[in-house]
């Protein structure tokens, strides 16, 4: 167990981080699992909805800094190609 009184605000800030990023990655695999359902399932029209409410969470995960910003460019790129793909 820490001592120093900076070493505990710092596991402090650290569990706190660790709740947030798990919950905003968790949010957004949600969104890109409906957005992939939505094509497996070949509705052009819920696959379109799912993408434009996902893209916002993905852009702003990255900009949390839970994910890195060409990690977020990647997931809408495929995502939006698999939407394309359904014509």
């Amino acid at each position: 167990m820490a001592h120093h009184k900076s070493a505990i605000k710092r596991i402090k800030q650290n569990t706190k981080r660790a709740a947030r990023n798990r919950h905003v990655t968790s949010t957004l695999k949600t969104y890109i699992k409906r957005v992939r359902e939505a094509v497996d399932a070949k509705d052009k029209e819920a696959a379109v909805a799912a993408l434009k409410v996902a893209i916002p969470v993905i852009d702003a995960s990255a900009s949390k800094g839970v994910i890195h910003r060409s990690n977020a460019s990647r997931n809408v790129s495929r995502l939006t190609v698999l939407v394309n793909t359904l014509g």
